[in-house]
This record gives C-alpha cells, structure tokens and sequence, in this order.
C-alpha cells in the first residue's frame, strides 16, 4: 500500500521505516528540514538499535522518502499521524500542539476513503474531537496506539505483542460500516505481524486511546510499588531484589518491572501519567487516578534518596568530592535523556558541591547540550579516574561487566551506588569495595 507517515521522530521514523521493510511505499513528512535530511541520506537523527540498518535496507530501493511538504502525502490511501505529545510547561496536561498542527495541514491533502490512524498518545477525547473535523472529507479516523519500547522499537513495531484499532462505533460499541472498512484496510497495512498470530483487539475510539496511558500508568505503578518496597526493606535490614524475586513467582504478579533503583523516566512514562491524571480531572473523576501522585512522588523520591545514600558513603558530605555517575540516558540502549534520573542524580549532586562527571555510551551529546554545566568524559574508565565514589545509574551492560578490581585501581576511594541493583555485591565487596543499593542492607 502506499502510506504517509506525519511526524519523523522517534515514533515517527521508526515506524516507517518499519511500514517499507513490511512492504508498504512510504513517505515520511516531517517540519524539521535537519531531521529529514538524515533520514533521506539513511541515517538515524537518534540511536536505535537496528534503525540504520533498517533505514538504509528500505532506502535504498525507493520504497521510503522522507520531506518537509505535506502535499507530498497526496495519493496514499492510510495517514499515520505520529506527532509528539509532550507535557505542557508547568502543568500535568498534554500539549497537543503539534498534533493540532499536523492534522490542519492533512487536511487539504485528504481524499474520500482515505484513512488517517492516530499513533500519538492523547488524552481520551482528542480522537472523537478530530475525527469531527473529517465531516465532509469522506476520510475516516483510526486511533491505533503505539506500544515501542526504546531499544526494541524496531522489533516492537514488526513484531507488535497486539495491535489496536479504535473506530468509528453505533451507540451500542458495534463498528459501523466505516468502521469495519477501516478495519479491513488496516489489516491490509499489518498483514505480516497478523499472518505470524498478533493478537489484535478492535474497539472504540475513548477505549483505544485509554489503552496505551492505562498499559503506563501499570507499569508506572508496578515499578513504584517495588521502590516503596525498597524504601522500607531500607527501614527494617530487608533485601528488595530478593522479596521482588519470592513475589514474583506468582504469576499474578510476575517478576518484569520489579526492579528497585532511581525509578523510571524518559519521554513517555512520566507525563502519561501526569497527562492521564490532568485528564481524568477535567472528566470529574480525579479521585480515580488520585494513587498516580503517589507513584510519581515515590519515583521522584528514589533521586533524593540516590544523594542521600551518596553522602552516607563519604561520611556526611558530598561537598568537594569526585563522584562518577555512569550513565546519562534514562534506560539503556538508548540516547533519550529526557527526564533522565541519572542526570537529575548528578546535578543534584553537583549542586550540592559535588564534582560530578558523567558518562554514557550513547548519550554524552544530548547530555552536553541540555546540561551544559555537567563535566562529561567519554569513557567509564575516563570518569572513574580519582573519583570518591562511583554511580551506576543507567544499566547499560558494559556498565554491568565492568571489572570490580580493574575500576579499584582508577578510583581515589572504592565505594560503588548501585542505582539500578544489577552488580554483583559480593564481587564488588571481594575486591575492596564498599557497596550499597537502594532497598539493600
């Protein structure tokens, strides 16, 4: 099929590049002429790994082009509208600015029987809003969430865990008749994932865009459920890796996302739930969501908690000392830093007089640009260099495999924070090192 796909960054780019290797011709519409120019030459604006492979894979024989003019969508038949939706600046709303925008300058472009399919996260409401504003185009609105995981966006998007389709629906939930015409194109567009079984659920429009800031406010809960743990297995001489390991054998519980540490960040989990409780407000059903301001605030807590544990381990005061904190991204495998702990954890420190350096495989760039006071090194050895102490706050597995008796030798002082409980205690404590972790003794 022939595809456009609104919106080029993260969501954006993968996703069409994902749609061209499905075998689909697509074409990527962006406004930043910087962003398009690298992913027209195959090149990835931000690491993701096998996105550049992907890019130049599908670049190569035509089926994926990338511009800045809107009239570039003209003659594909399914529009997916892939903007960003990033909390507005001092409140807990999503600012939907750009999808506003995005979705103006389709408009023109649409043609009877076209589809368009929301990926953005929005809050319940904005699909029935825009889908309004098709009246009279002949084109007909599909909310399909995205579910990527960063560092496994590539295989996320090809091989989904299930799809969802909110469309058009009678008073009684039933798809009308351009609801099942939808239906019908967009299995079309996802036929391989469907061929290989991927469960696929067809809703309506206020139930698919619930879907994806419900999936994040659980797994939002569940990580902050397991950090409470840990803040009083810290009161009592307990070990939360290992209570999270009992608990989860049960399978209602399960092990995944029961990982004590500085907590979750980056562009998606922390203003969903702040958007989703903003929402739920203006529906008169805050009282629903109250629970998720105590997640956010436990989240929040553990990088106080972070510095606090710093300053025990160097007798009181972190003021003149050399910490390194190992890690800038806020997950692995990635270079997003946005509302990364292990940046929030280092310029408290510093802020506290700490000297701080930092280091990420993948994220010093981005880091550099956003917190230009911060001291970045390119390597961990290069960090780690007379430090005081030395944070690992971003698992990456490098990080993980770093040898205890090797980094001794660099430091001024062996005391490791394991920000996110992966080392290996007794290693570290074999080698002279004193170790801590949030929620161990």
């Amino acid at each position: 099929m022939h595809v456009s796909v609104i919106g080029c960054g993260y969501l954006g780019a993968v996703h069409a590049a994902s749609m061209a290797k499905l075998g689909h011709t697509v074409v990527g519409v962006d406004v930043d002429a910087a962003k398009v120019a690298l992913l027209a030459s195959g090149t990835a604006p931000f690491y993701e790994p096998g996105l550049p492979e992907l890019l130049r894979e599908v670049g190569g024989d035509g089926r994926l082009t990338f511009g800045t003019d809107m009239a570039a969508v003209a003659g594909a038949a399914v529009h997916f509208l892939c903007v960003g939706t990033p909390q507005k600046h001092g409140e807990f709303r999503a600012d939907l600015t750009h999808v506003e925008d995005a979705f103006a300058a389709l408009l023109p472009h649409l043609r009877p029987g076209d589809l368009v399919v929301g990926k953005s996260t929005v809050p319940v409401g904005t699909a029935e809003a825009l889908a309004e504003r098709l009246d009279g185009t002949g084109a007909t609105l599909v909310w399909n969430p995205e579910f990527l995981r960063e560092g496994l966006a590539v295989q996320d998007t090809l091989h989904p865990d299930r799809l969802v389709y909110g469309v058009p629906t009678d008073d009684d939930g039933v798809p009308t008749a351009d609801g099942d015409r939808a239906h019908r194109v967009l299995d079309e567009v996802y036929a391989a994932p469907l061929a290989d079984g991927t469960p696929l659920v067809i809703t309506d429009y206020a139930t698919a865009q619930l879907v994806k800031v419900a999936a994040n406010s659980f797994l939002a809960t569940k990580i902050s459920f397991i950090n409470a743990m840990a803040e009083l297995c810290e009161a009592t001489g307990a070990d939360v890796t290992r209570l999270a390991d009992a608990i989860g054998y049960d399978d209602r519980i399960g092990r995944r996302f029961l990982n004590a540490g500085l907590g979750f960040g980056g562009g998606c989990l922390p203003k969903d739930i702040r958007a989703f409780m903003a929402r739920a407000g203006e529906l008169g059903v805050d009282q629903a969501l109250s629970f998720l301001r105590e997640v956010d605030a436990i989240n929040m807590r553990r990088r106080v908690r972070m510095v606090d544990l710093a300053r025990e381990v160097c007798g009181g005061s972190i003021v003149g000392r050399r910490i390194a904190v190992l890690g800038a991204a806020f997950k692995p495998d990635s270079d997003d830093i946005r509302d990364s702990p292990a940046l929030s954890v280092a310029a408290q420190m510093q802020l506290q007089g700490a000297q701080v350096v930092v280091t990420d495989p993948q994220a010093v760039e981005n880091a550099r640009q956003a917190w230009p006071g911060l001291t970045f090194a390119a390597t961990a050895q290069e960090a780690v260099v007379g430090a005081d102490v030395v944070l690992l706050a971003t698992e990456w597995q490098e990080y993980r495999d770093l040898d205890p008796a090797a980094v001794g030798a660099l430091v001024a002082r062996r005391a490791v924070l394991d920000g996110r409980n992966v080392l290996d205690p007794r290693a570290w404590r074999r080698a002279g090192w004193t170790y801590r972790a949030l929620g161990r003794p």
